[in-house]
């Protein structure tokens, strides 16, 4: 396997994950945005997870924006949807699977 294949799987089990514990929430709770939130920041240990993720996420950002840059990457809007939809553990992913798919076409053989 190669090791994009990996990094595509690797979305794949990061959108799945998490959604195995959102989704029941949403189909409880519907789409309630201060209870989301309540509940994320109700104790210490899901506050620290959450800030750790918001944290993670803006460092993602930033990372998409100069290595995709820098590589003159296309459709980097992608992996910022997936970490706005689903989070990190889709978008880092998916965007190391198209900057693995970069690096690999530009060391292929013209």
């Amino acid at each position: 396997m190669k090791f994009r294949h990996l990094l595509l799987l690797l979305c794949v089990i990061g959108t799945i994950l998490p959604n195995i514990l959102f989704v029941p929430w949403l189909m409880d709770h519907g789409l309630d945005i201060p209870l989301f939130f309540e509940e994320l920041f109700s104790t210490r240990i899901g506050g620290l997870s959450g800030l750790d993720v918001l944290a993670s996420g803006v460092t993602l950002f930033v990372f998409i924006r100069v290595e995709g840059m820098r590589l003159q990457m296309k459709r980097l809007w992608l992996p910022v949807v997936g970490t706005l939809g689903v989070g990190v553990s889709c978008g880092l992913p998916l965007f190391l699977y198209m900057r693995q798919c970069r690096l690999d076409a530009q060391d292929a053989p013209r």
